[in-house]
């Protein structure tokens, strides 16, 4: 028997120990008499391998749920499948007139798992916890929260901050009352499920909460699996889940039993140039610059010469859509950034018009003593990611600029991107993410700006959104930020990225399993597919 067969045997056997040791843990999973599952439990149970589970566990205050449905908690407010945002735990909210003064109003009937009522001082701990705890939940612009009364909720933010409400779209409402030290491992809320056993690394038990205020959920209970790509498809096969996350490598085979849904996201992924010359290090004393991709027609010439139909039927088996910007269909997605790519002629002469030339008859161009050559660095463990970075090289040959692709570390990258091109991915139902990457005020932190971009009518546009009282002002402001006719930090403006592609979410879904409208999804963390679980049901 050869080693790949047997690589498959033991696959299938964790898979079946798993699922098996799911199906023992609560009353609605005995057996009939015959020895086999009651029809009642095979139509209200799921079983999802959907990769996702959370390093920190399930604790909203150290970021749980912000790429995804919280699941075991609820939050003030909620975004759509149409991603209009909507009341969940709120009845209203209202903002001051100088836009640093929110007041929120709850609902009076909500209770955590544990039959507690959720009142005004859980949603002033959370936040004021989650404050505290300084994790990837950036509360830095909130000054203080207050509880007004039992159902009324008033924060007050150190300056006017519109997007300050996607705060309250994505922060789960934790239980002052049994919140500590084990909460992520052991969390209650008022969300539609509960959690009844997690065994790292390879399961997740959870069943509905009786106490769920709003739709109560179809499926009383829910295993996700953690498993490998290999093993997900592998158990998809085996006929024993029910949604299985997998690659586009896994997409034009078959699966009986199983149809395929993908799910278009802002999960997205682009080059990220060095845009200001080379001479100036970090306060670590990282080099910053690169007097190569610092050019203008550099970067404008890169981004309408890359074939991106191209990319994506090649890298990603057709199961994706070309990006111009890191929010590309969203509400505050410009759509006048889109441009004609796959230009090769014309980003050949915008390189000739700007002084670039093959003196040396080597094939690379100059300009001056420059040769149009840089480093392009990609995470050496991303399969799509290399495809995508040795594509855009083969790509731009031919236009003369030699792009030298280089996997690496996380750490090595670390070192290097703040002098050399990336190969990185964003994508949130945030647009505040958009001026974390994009504004001048974060030049150099961490993953955010790390080509030093700095425009200041970008800035002045971003300023603009942050200070607007109303979301549909705000958006206005957005997109000027990324075109106005004359500048901007799309590909038709300053160019300080050459986005690629937005990667489909692809799962397989047994027949019959109605998993309702999905949302644009983010970028892949958490269990974005979860998000309107509520609507999952079997098809009549």
């Amino acid at each position: 028997m050869s080693k790949k067969i047997l690589g498959l045997f033991a696959i299938v056997t964790i898979i079946f120990s798993l699922v098996l040791a799911g199906c023992t843990q609560s009353k609605s999973d005995q057996s009939n008499e015959k020895g086999g599952e009651t029809e009642e439990s095979k139509k209200d149970e799921l079983v999802l391998s959907v990769e996702g589970e959370p390093d920190t566990g399930f604790d909203p205050t150290t970021g749980w749920g912000r790429y995804g449905s919280p699941l075991f908690q609820s939050t003030l407010l909620k975004r759509d499948n149409d991603l209009n945002i909507v009341n969940d735990i709120a009845t209203s909210y209202e903002m001051s007139e100088d836009g640093k003064v929110w007041t929120v109003n709850l609902r009076d009937d909500v209770t955590f798992s544990d039959g507690k009522p959720l009142t005004a001082e859980d949603v002033k701990f959370t936040f004021e916890t989650a404050l505290n705890n300084g994790s990837v939940v950036d509360l830095n612009v909130l000054e203080k929260v207050e509880a007004a009364d039992e159902y009324t909720v008033k924060f007050t933010l150190k300056e006017a901050q519109s997007t300050f409400i996607n705060s309250l779209v994505v922060t789960g409402i934790v239980p002052k009352h049994a919140y500590g030290k084990d909460y992520a491992e052991n969390p209650i809320g008022s969300g539609p499920y509960q959690l009844v056993q997690w065994d790292k690394g390879q399961q997740l038990i959870v069943k509905a909460n009786p106490e769920y205020y709003d739709k109560k959920p179809y499926f009383q209970k829910i295993t996700f699996l953690f498993l490998s790509e290999d093993a997900t498809y592998a158990a998809a096969q085996a006929g024993e889940v029910d949604v299985a996350a997998i690659p586009a490598s896994l997409s034009k085979q078959q699966v009986a039993g199983m149809r395929l849904e993908a799910v278009k996201t802002v999960d997205n992924r682009g080059i990220v140039f060095p845009f200001v010359k080379s001479g100036n290090v970090t306060e670590d004393g990282l080099p910053i610059g690169n007097d190569v991709t610092a050019d203008s027609a550099i970067r404008h010439a890169i981004n309408i010469a890359v074939d991106r139909e191209a990319l994506i039927d090649g890298v990603l088996e057709g199961y994706g859509s070309k990006a111009y910007t890191s929010v590309d269909g969203l509400p505050w997605w410009n759509p006048e950034t889109v441009f004609e790519d796959a230009d090769v002629e014309g980003a050949k002469k915008l390189l000739q018009d700007s002084g670039w030339k093959d003196t040396d008859n080597d094939g690379i161009l100059e300009k001056g003593s420059l040769k149009a050559e840089f480093s392009l660095y990609y995470p050496a463990d991303d399969a799509i990611r290399q495809s995508l970075a040795i594509a855009v090289s083969d790509m731009i040959k031919p236009l003369g600029i030699n792009i030298k692709v280089e996997g690496e570390s996380w750490n090595t990258i670390e070192q290097k991107m703040y002098s050399n091109a990336v190969l990185l991915g964003w994508g949130s139902h945030d647009p505040h993410e958009m001026y974390n990457v994009y504004s001048g005020k974060y030049a150099g932190v961490e993953y955010y700006n790390t080509g030093f971009y700095k425009n200041d009518k970008v800035d002045e546009y971003f300023a603009e959104a942050l200070a607007a009282k109303d979301t549909n002002e705000a958006i206005e402001f957005w997109k000027k930020a990324q075109w106005d006719g004359t500048t901007g930090l799309s590909g038709k403006g300053d160019a300080p990225w050459a986005w690629l592609v937005n990667i489909d979410h692809l799962y397989l879904v047994k027949d019959g399993l109605d998993i309702g409208k999905q949302r644009i999804q983010p970028h892949g963390h958490g269990w974005p597919v979860t998000n309107n679980i509520e609507e999952w049901k079997w098809a009549e």
